[in-house]
């Protein structure tokens, strides 16, 4: 080939490359979601999937792909064609996987493009409804009295409730019994049934059994009260006691890694559009949920973030000595 007929041939495929950004999207984009519908993240995802649809003039499909605390999810969106039709939406388990897996198929954050931060979403320290305990005050001296008899529940290995607990455990300088659960439901169904003693659960998910008074409250991991009605009343756990005890459980949105530089963009300002929109505001306060406004929905600082907090979090499961194969 002539340099004539390879300079034709490389403007042609540039332009054809152009059109088909400029284009982008022209069909339905999968939002992978690596965790159970119904869940905290799903829940997250389907708002936002309905508040991107109207920047980015396509539907938006959510794909559950479950297992394995978040990471099967993941990996399918790090070996996904990275043309912006897969994208994940992830909590905190996106830092702490490096730490809790010694096996992972994927680099945190290396085999993503980081898009921007969603939102950060509290937790509320519950227990079973017949426990003696009805301040903080007295749950810690039960804790003390009772060491690792007292079971704590989570909804497994790298769940927020997982990860928070770890948290609770380690401001309070004590071990519990930790119980594994396949999800968030089945663990709060024993939990108000009485055969798990407590729950470091986010707030989007023990509202309703708050409200139903099917469980006790002690205390919000967040360094300010929360507005919702039923928690108002409730103390944040470093007011009594546990200082700058702050645990957020926050959700980000990635692309595969190499995802032209255009189609990030164009995300990324489908993601601010959508973090602007009133309904979304309006369902994400209503769970109890703060959607970012500050710099960490650009790109490059969620991204120092994500790295941040793998850094903080890997301290903490070491420490803990809690590892999955």
């Amino acid at each position: 080939m002539t340099n004539t007929l390879r300079c034709v041939a490389s403007l042609v495929l540039a332009s054809a490359a152009s059109a088909a950004l400029a284009e982008f999207p022209d069909r339905p984009i999968t939002l992978v979601v690596p965790f159970a519908a119904g869940g905290p993240t799903d829940k997250i995802a389907r708002d936002l999937a309905e508040a991107l649809r109207k920047p980015l003039g396509q539907t938006i499909v959510v794909d559950n792909a479950i297992g394995a605390g978040g990471t099967i999810g993941s990996a399918k969106v790090a070996r996904a064609t990275p043309d912006g039709y897969t994208l994940l939406v992830h909590h905190i388990g996106m830092a702490t996987a490096p730490a809790l897996y010694r096996k992972l198929s994927y680099k945190v954050p290396d085999d993503f493009e980081t898009l921007g931060l969603i939102n950060e979403a509290p937790s509320v320290v519950i227990g079973k409804p017949s426990l003696t305990a009805n301040s903080f005050a007295e749950l810690r001296q039960w804790i003390a009295a009772n060491g690792s008899k007292v079971n704590i529940a989570n909804a497994g290995l790298g769940s927020a409730s997982h990860l928070c607990g770890l948290m609770f455990q380690n401001a309070l300088k004590t071990t519990m019994t930790t119980v594994p659960y396949k999800g968030t439901a089945p663990a709060m169904t024993d939990l108000i049934g009485g055969q798990v003693d407590l729950m470091c659960e986010q707030a989007v998910n023990a509202v309703p059994q708050i409200e139903g008074k099917k469980v006790k409250t002690y205390g919000v991991t967040s360094l300010q009260r929360l507005p919702l009605p039923v928690l108002k009343d409730t103390p944040t756990l470093s007011e009594v006691g546990l200082k700058d005890f702050n645990v957020q459980v926050w959700h980000g949105l990635y692309a595969p890694k190499g995802t032209p530089a255009p189609v990030l963009a164009r995300l990324n300002s489908a993601l601010r559009a959508a973090l602007n929109d009133p309904e979304l505001i309006k369902r994400e306060e209503a769970l109890g949920l703060t959607v970012v406004t500050d710099d960490r929905l650009d790109p490059a600082s969620h991204r120092k973030f994500v790295e941040a907090e793998k850094n903080r979090w890997a301290k903490v499961i070491k420490d803990a000595g809690e590892y999955a194969d």
